[in-house]
């Protein structure tokens, strides 16, 4: 029991298995001979999903802390600069209805709410446009820095978009060569257990039994050791967040040259949703649906229609790829020595990027409280849970958000989702206190939380939530601060959109030239 953690051993590769190798072996010092062995063994025969291709400004902290090269991540993983998603047709489903979540604050947002004096007067302007200079560089298809920026530093906040095969191929280089990690292929067929319950090895068909002290779980939806060996229940959430099924295809560019929208765009449909993301080589597109809402054929048609609109009569001769999503999550995520990440402990669906955050959320805590020896396991663990129980239920509220603040009634999937019964309490509680006043971030209890309240604020006002109440303006000071805040902006709208260059422009100067070191 006090013998101290010296090995953990991961299942399965991918964006999860890589992520979490990479943050365990990079703070516990693993290519040393007195760090925590970290070994992951992947199978030969098992292909990652592969869509998975959006993700959150932490990655830039992730990829730093493994000593990894942006230069070098955007040259090899087909990488495009994210400041954050357009939701068109969400609120009313009218051909110029859209709105921004973008990833830069709001002004003033430590020191002021400044949606009062918007609904105000607002100009003619969304919540995000008044705001926050980034909602014009994504409509000018503007890069968030210049070439002269050190790698990972930023003019305006921004993510990846990525080749997520690409990607997974990359960290596993990396993680080998430059961290420690040792890395075996080999096909997982049992476990081995003590009188505890815990893992004393796993069985694999080329290379015998491996043995370790804490054992990783990044199988997939196959789940081998969270869900086939302890059994722990998955939850569903299919009351809740009706999309089950994903229609995927990669569409490559006729020109070389072809803009890259700096954002996701997600475009709402009759029965779901569809992303479109822009990487330097393709663009990569899908269609999510619920299919108690619309069978494959109409799902296939919609998507069809949207990709004509970009590509003409080509559309039609697209084969799409057909993905099934269970969401939900399991009941526990760490049980005794085995601990699951990525897609074996939940997945709920695509719409906010929330897989691969929670992989870093994930990867990060293990490492951060990885536990000194076996005594102690019991209690991180059971923190560990209790963390990531929140966390989920916090996704599944902020996801839910953009389905109910929607007005439009013209299909069954639009208005279903506003039934009170499909809504969690914790949202319902909330939606009843902004009717009252904004988001802040009192609402939430976690240091760490997914979506901060100013992405609550984006959504909401983006989506021209009504309040029953809202409030009356009397501070004349605060008034004067309010408007020198918009101007504040107004002021870094002008300036950055003259200095900075188009994302396709930067991302060609960083493959040829690099960007300085830090």
């Amino acid at each position: 029991m006090s013998k101290p953690l010296r090995h953990v051993v991961i299942v399965g590769g991918g964006s999860a298995g890589w992520i979490t190798a990479g943050s365990i072996a990079a703070m516990h010092n693993s290519a040393s001979n007195d760090g925590v062995q970290v070994t992951l063994i992947e199978s030969p025969d098992v292909n990652i999903i592969g869509v998975g291709e959006g993700t959150w400004p932490t990655m830039r902290t992730t990829l730093q802390k493994m000593g990894i090269s942006e230069t070098q991540f955007m040259r090899e993983c087909d990488v495009s600069f994210k400041q954050g998603a357009k939701f068109a047709k969400w609120v009313t489903g009218d051909e110029d209805d859209f709105y921004y979540h973008p990833l830069v604050l709001p002004e003033g947002y430590f020191e002021l709410d400044l949606y009062k004096y918007w609904q105000q007067d607002n100009r003619g302007k969304s919540f995000s446009d008044a705001v926050c200079f980034q909602e014009q560089l994504c409509e000018k298809g503007l890069a968030p820095k210049l070439i002269t920026s050190p790698e990972y530093a930023a003019v305006a906040n921004y993510a990846y978009h990525l080749d997520a095969g690409k990607f997974a191929d990359f960290l596993k280089r990396h993680c080998i060569n430059k961290l420690g990690v040792h890395y075996i292929s080999a096909h997982v067929d049992g476990v081995n257990s003590i009188d505890t319950g815990d893992i004393a090895s796993v069985i694999t068909r080329e290379h015998g039994d491996i043995g370790g002290d804490l054992f990783v779980d990044c199988t997939g939806f196959s789940a081998l050791l969270i869900g086939k060996h302890y059994n722990v229940p998955f939850i569903s959430k299919k009351d809740t967040l009706f999309i089950d099924t994903a229609l995927a295809v990669q569409i490559p560019y006729e020109e070389g040259d072809n803009d890259i929208a700096s954002h996701t765009i997600s475009t709402a449909q009759d029965s779901g949703w569809i992303w479109d993301i822009g990487l330097p080589s393709r663009r990569g597109v899908g269609h999510v649906y619920s299919s108690a809402h619309t069978d494959q054929a109409s799902a296939e048609q919609a998507l069809k229609a949207y990709l004509h609109q970009s590509i003409g009569d080509k559309s039609n001769e697209l084969n799409f790829r057909k993905i099934d999503i269970n969401p939900g999550v399991r009941e526990k995520f760490w049980v005794n020595n085995c601990v699951a990440v990525g897609m074996a402990a939940g997945f709920l669906e695509p719409l906010e990027a929330s897989a691969l955050v929670m992989i870093e959320l994930a990867a990060t805590t293990i490492s951060e409280q990885l536990p000194a020896n076996r005594q102690t396991m019991d209690i991180v663990a059971k923190q560990y849970n209790q963390r990531f129980n929140y966390n989920w239920d916090r996704i599944i509220d902020f996801l839910k958000l953009h389905y109910i603040a929607s007005k439009r009634e013209d299909t069954a999937f639009w208005r279903d989702n506003r039934d009170p019964k499909t809504i969690p309490q914790s949202l319902q509680d909330l939606m009843t206190l902004w009717q009252h006043r904004p988001p802040i971030e009192y609402d939430f209890s976690h240091k760490r939380e997914v979506f901060s309240a100013a992405s609550y604020q984006y959504v909401l006002y983006g989506m021209d939530f009504n309040f029953t109440n809202p409030s009356v303006i009397r501070n004349e000071n605060e008034t004067k601060f309010a408007q020198r805040l918009f101007k504040e902006n107004d002021k870094k709208t002008e300036q950055y959109l003259k200095a900075l260059p188009s994302n396709r422009e930067l991302i060609d100067k960083v493959v040829e030239f690099g960007f300085s070191k830090v």
